[in-house]
């Protein structure tokens, strides 16, 4: 039968015995032909994960463009060039350009970075290739991305699995599919005769994720990793057609609208509305007041310039590319999305996968008790003795987790460490996942002729082959059900002593045992988990804990980790409410258990949609839904391949605390821009509604475009310093939101009172100059004063710290006095003032600073939590 590649789903998932499988496949037992490799290679492609391309360094300038700040600045490019305004034209694409440069290269350099990490995956894979028909099988490496359909794999202990497989055969094989399931329990795989009737909803609905296939003994999924044993299988889905790559297509994976979108591009959005109405405006009043015409198009084209934070792309990009670049350099932070780093700042949830983040997919002992419930290291002795023997007798091609985590114990736990389990050992019955036990032999110390058996194993298997009353079995799957329930895995422990055997021992002789204990094992918290939730909870940000894990396994690591998990919600127990139900117990729960990708998902929503800005931390394919569904998507550097592609931020250092670095400079980042708006919409605001009044009452125009574009540029180039300015502790102890309402009520507030101020000068300057050259003088005059009172609104408003700010803002201040008396002063229409204006401009300078220092403190207490 001629192999296809369209049959793949349904034969992966049929009845199909191994050999009916191998001929579907056209292979078999012995491999494919280097020849048939190599066809099926071209044919079908290779085995890699759909296209994920480090996009081109052009193609992120352009996807730059798609900003609507920086979309509606070109268009007031063009419109200025439309109206001959030729250097304001010039200046706004200038601004433009250096905008979509900045962050192009921050982000091709996250990407350059984040790429850089895929080393970490497996690059070869064993397997068995013949030269001709005739030859024998011989074992190659082969790339990974080499492997094809019908190949024959053979897997070891610590190996990746390249491709899915269906097994052939197996000797003590467990898996690691945490990556997959979010189960942190190794589960044991065999090969089957063959398979469950139960067909997956998958072969009807290709991109479904069925929880229940990865259940399936017989198959070894793509992303998953041998925890012990060893086995052959032959290759059954390469490349796009994985479970591992279907996750990754799963409906409902876009991202949504994050905190920086709400935030920066709401106020974004605002603005853009002001500014498309204000030259329509400025040319209707100024037509129906003054009889002006089309001659006063330049102007209104100025006014909404001079509303615009033609600075604000610019000053984004820059800050965060900064703090992105300092993160990677300093603590090993990649920010593969600078926007993510503003989000980081607002996050005040963070949700986050256990196994993988939390936990090492590696046990460790927690307690050994005998069958009363009462510590005992006699149980740890012989479970280690077991253990020991069944390592060095089995065969095995690696020690099983469980095996090497009570050889740990015993070391640590016993005076002599492992000598002191040096029997003589007989025999062995290796473990295998239908008796799911494991028995050693030895010889029994000081008693010629005598064989002790040593058995470990599920408790359920070890205590119906003791012999026991109904009360002491009753007790004794009690005492195991209160440790399971703690979140221990737990084995149970037991001897036999018979005469020496002249024949070999089988499994038939594992009976009459007598109980020794239990021993509860859990898993090894990560080395930093501790330290990073300390610092999460202390900078204000609450935790979530989403895992399809045991309910009692994730609260023990939480309480080990310091974390009080409360009240343990199952996904079970959550599924039928509705987003509102779901929502208000998000808020009061710690601890999601037994929950699927789509639940976690779920939940990372409802809180998104309650008000919470949301970090999700997860390394498995069963994380990406959560990923996508959070403002900003986090992963630690073990993370399989496609959680790095979909994360915002990766942690490239194994040092879960780097996470608070990042929240620290995103929390910077934030302050920084949130200080820039409200001191230059402030200044902006002011301006333009004293210039919109001052056009009504004058009979020429209070300032000319040129004039218009040259105070602009001089406040577009001191407002750079902000970039550079150190946010204060205070604005780094909680989360910061920037929500577009209350900024613009703030920024309405301060823009009024520059308004007056600017009015102010209008009086004076309506007094003070001649009428000889009223209207240069009074150009020069509110020049020179729009200037001095941005100066001061730099440094009064300012939250950050730092040298740069200060001296900025008083070369503004000394351009705003000296350029109207110097060369360039005649050449854009403005003069000297006469000496009586500035002790008039001190005075309501000094009035404008006090009452600006008194409105900045009401503000900032206000504001106070």
């Amino acid at each position: 039968m001629t192999w296809a590649p369209e049959r793949i789903s349904s034969l992966q998932l049929s009845r199909s015995t191994p050999l009916q499988l191998l001929r579907s496949l056209g292979s078999g037992p012995r491999g494919l032909v280097e020849s048939e490799a190599e066809k099926r290679l071209l044919r079908y492609g290779e085995n890699v994960l759909p296209a994920r391309r480090v996009p081109s360094l052009p193609i992120i300038f352009l996807r730059s463009l798609r900003d609507p700040f920086t979309a509606v600045l070109a268009s007031l490019a063009l419109v200025s060039a439309a109206v001959a305004a030729w250097a304001t034209a010039a200046v706004i694409a200038v601004l433009v350009v250096v905008s979509c440069a900045l962050r192009a290269a921050g982000e091709h350099r996250a990407d350059r970075s984040a790429a850089g990490l895929r080393e970490l995956v497996a690059s070869t894979a064993t397997v068995l290739r013949r030269s001709d028909e005739e030859a024998a099988p011989v074992p190659r490496e082969v790339p990974v991305d080499q492997v094809v359909p019908g190949d024959v794999v053979r897997l070891a202990p610590g190996d990746l699995v390249p491709a899915d497989l269906r097994l052939l055969r197996a000797t003590g094989l467990t898996m690691h599919q945490a990556a997959l399931t979010g189960e942190s329990a190794p589960v044991p795989k065999y090969p089957v005769d063959e398979p469950s009737a139960r067909l997956s909803s998958a072969e009807a609905q290709p991109l479904a994720l069925d929880a229940q296939d990865f259940d399936r003994p017989e198959v070894c999924f793509q992303g998953s990793s041998v925890a012990s044993g060893g086995g052959t299988g032959v290759v059954i889905a390469t490349g796009g057609d994985t479970r591992f790559a279907r996750a990754d297509k799963l409906p409902g994976n876009d991202r949504r609208t994050t905190a920086f979108d709400r935030s920066v591009y709401g106020i974004s959005w605002i603005l853009i509305r002001f500014m498309l109405l204000t030259p329509p405006l400025v040319l209707m009043a100024n037509a129906a007041l003054r009889g002006r015409g089309l001659e006063t198009l330049p102007f209104a084209v100025a006014v909404a310039v001079g509303l615009t934070p033609e600075m604000l792309p610019v000053i984004v990009t820059t800050t965060l590319a900064r703090g992105a670049s300092a993160l990677a350099r300093t603590h090993q932070v990649i920010v593969k999305r600078l926007p993510a780093l503003h989000d980081l700042g607002a996050v005040d949830v963070v949700c986050l996968d256990k196994t993988g983040t939390l936990t090492q997919d590696r046990p460790v002992l927690d307690c050994a008790l005998d069958a009363s419930g009462t510590p005992d290291d006699s149980v740890l002795h012989w479970a280690a003795v077991n253990s020991l023997w069944t390592v060095q007798l089995a065969e095995l091609p690696s020690a099983d987790a469980l095996d090497e985590a009570l050889l740990d114990a015993a070391e640590e736990r016993f005076p002599d460490g492992l000598d002191a389990l040096e029997y003589d050992a007989v025999t062995v019955l290796p473990f295998d996942p239908v008796r799911r036990l494991s028995t050693a032999v030895v010889r029994t110390p000081h008693r010629f002729g005598r064989h002790t058996l040593v058995v470990k194993g599920g408790v359920e298997d070890v205590l119906e082959r003791c012999a026991l009353t109904g009360d002491e079995r009753e007790r004794a799957v009690a005492l195991a059900d209160r440790l399971a329930a703690d979140g221990l895995r737990v084995l149970a422990v037991a001897l036999a002593e018979r005469p020496a055997a002249t024949r070999p021992y089988t499994t038939k002789d594992e009976r009459g045992l007598t109980l020794q204990g239990l021993v509860g094992l859990r898993d090894a918290t990560a080395e930093t988990a501790a330290d990073a939730l300390s610092a999460l909870l202390h900078r204000g940000i609450a935790v979530k804990v989403l895992t399809g894990d045991h309910p009692g396994t994730a609260a023990r690591a939480c309480r080990e980790l310091g974390l009080e998990p409360g009240e343990v919600v199952t996904a079970a127990s959550f599924d039928g409410l509705g987003d509102t139900e779901l929502g208000e117990l998000a808020d009061r729960t710690t601890v999601f258990a037994r929950c699927s990708p789509e639940q976690k998902a779920r939940v990372v929503r409802v809180l998104r949609e309650r008000g919470h800005v949301t970090g999700f931390l997860g390394d498995g394919v069963n994380d990406l839904p959560a990923l996508r569904a959070s403002d900003v998507g986090i992963c630690p550097p073990e993370a399989v391949d496609v959680a790095r592609e979909t994360a915002d931020v990766v942690l490239a250092a194994k040092d879960l605390t780097s996470l608070d670095h990042a929240i620290v400079a995103g929390r910077g980042c934030g302050a920084t821009i949130a200080g820039y708006l409200r001191i230059t919409l402030s200044s902006n605001l002011g301006n333009v509604i004293a210039m919109l009044t001052a056009g009504l009452l004058l009979p020429f125009l209070p300032m000319l475009p040129s004039q218009v574009l040259v105070q602009n540029l001089c406040f577009d180039a001191a407002q750079l310093a902000f970039a550079y300015d150190r946010p204060q502790a205070g604005a780094l102890r909680r989360p910061l939101k920037l929500r577009p309402r209350e900024v613009l009520a703030t920024v309405t507030g301060f823009g009024v009172l520059n308004a007056a101020a600017d009015l102010a000068t209008f009086a004076v300057l309506v007094w003070a100059v001649s009428h000889t050259r009223a209207e240069t003088a009074f150009h020069a005059g509110w020049f020179t004063e729009n200037l001095l009172t941005q100066a001061l609104v730099m440094v009064l408003l300012r939250t950050g710290r730092g040298g740069k700010v200060p001296v900025t803002a008083g070369i503004l201040a000394l351009t705003g006095l000296l350029l109207p008396l110097s060369p360039l002063g005649p050449l854009i229409g403005m003069t000297a003032l006469p000496p009586a204006y500035y002790p008039l401009l001190a005075l309501v300078l000094a009035l404008y600073a006090g009452a600006l220092h008194w409105l900045t403190r009401r503000t900032r207490r206000t504001a106070a939590p």
